[in-house]
């Protein structure tokens, strides 16, 4: 396999030197016509910065009995539905080395980014995300002083399951290593051995060289549509400089940072004119083990939609039973979010 892909390339498989695994390639898919699925879509209208029957704007009453603070910033509390718990028992001892069981302490929280329950990330400015950036940190250091992996994500959009359009992502801790963070690590370590050099670092300075697939560059940041991409518009955050954790970004990373998200936030509301679903996640070296050198922050963002605001891609049949596949070359994802503009006029459908 060569390095180089042509501008119109016929089906091929990439490498994704994070998890060790391939995905198929087929760019000449977004051709056919479409008689699927058909996802409904509702132009955003006016929406109030104040719900009095969400769960999560101040002074409300949660799902699960409790009162909110009338917060005026961010806010985090933990989940009265956590798919993790501090104390759980030990699991039986298994009957067959084919029934293996383990298992896993852990807590989840809801972080909240702003008051105003109509706004998303995108809308915010760029001090707000700031905020939220700080908040990111910090609940990854409170949480990493006991568990040792920390997840920061968001889930924007009914698309993506989250049931409440109120601005906020979630945190969730546990003591042993998810299976994808557990593979990035294993990769990551073995490149530092064979290399003496981070991944990601000789990875997005390339990038940064090539500039293809690069959507958003600034003086501490690099947003890209990564070579391997599997989701039709996934980007992945990475900082220039070999950072570990969200808590280690300086003031002015977190400040580009900030900058960074807004731009790039903005410009996928603007690709199909809607509030963009994806899911986000902080990936950062784990806890409570000395061997992190070879681990690189960064940030996955995977939007799901792929021809329109209401078209979407489905990972099943040969994406479930072979490997993944994805409709459109990262190098023309990137061009078409390149070319949008980093101006909103979302702003005017919020009233107080």
């Amino acid at each position: 396999m060569t390095d180089l892909v042509p501008e119109h390339p016929g089906p091929h498989r990439r490498f994704d030197p994070l998890r060790g695994e391939w995905v198929l390639v087929s760019a000449h898919r977004t051709e056919r016509p479409w008689q699927g699925r058909i996802e409904t879509f509702d132009p955003p209208g006016f929406l109030p910065d104040y719900d009095p029957d969400c769960y999560l704007c101040p002074g409300n009453r949660r799902a699960g009995g409790r009162v909110n603070p009338a917060y005026t910033g961010t806010y985090a509390f933990t989940n009265d539905f956590p798919a993790l718990r501090p104390a759980v028992a030990d699991t039986s001892p298994p009957t067959s080395p084919l029934f293996r069981a383990d298992r896993v302490a852990g807590t989840c929280r809801v972080l909240c980014f702003s008051p105003r329950h109509g706004r998303t990330l995108a809308d915010l400015d760029r001090t707000e995300i700031h905020s939220v950036i700080d908040l990111w940190a910090e609940q990854t250091t409170d949480l990493g002083a006991t568990y040792r992996w920390v997840q920061i994500f968001e889930n924007k959009g009914e698309a993506m399951g989250a049931s409440n359009p109120h601005p906020h992502g979630q945190v969730w801790a546990a003591s042993a290593l998810p299976t994808y963070v557990a593979a990035e690590d294993r990769r990551q370590a073995e490149y530092r051995d064979a290399q003496g050099t981070n991944l990601l670092t000789d990875y997005t300075r390339i990038e940064c060289v090539e500039t293809t697939r690069v959507v958003i560059e600034n003086d501490t940041w690099v947003a890209v549509v990564p070579y391997w991409a599997t989701w039709p518009y996934e980007t992945m955050l990475v900082p220039h400089r070999h950072v570990l954790r969200l808590p280690d970004l300086t003031s002015d990373e977190r400040a580009d940072l900030a900058e960074l998200l807004k731009r790039l936030l903005t410009r996928y509301d603007n690709l199909f004119a809607t509030p963009f679903p994806y899911s986000m996640g902080w990936h950062g070296a784990p806890f409570q083990t000395d061997q992190i050198d070879h681990w690189q922050l960064h940030a996955h963002i995977y939007p799901p939609l792929l021809r329109s605001a209401s078209v979407r891609k489905f990972m099943v049949g040969y994406e479930l039973l072979g490997e993944s596949q994805r409709d459109l070359t990262p190098e023309d994802a990137a061009q078409r979010l390149r070319r949008l503009p980093e101006t909103s006029d979302r702003n005017d459908l919020h009233v107080t």
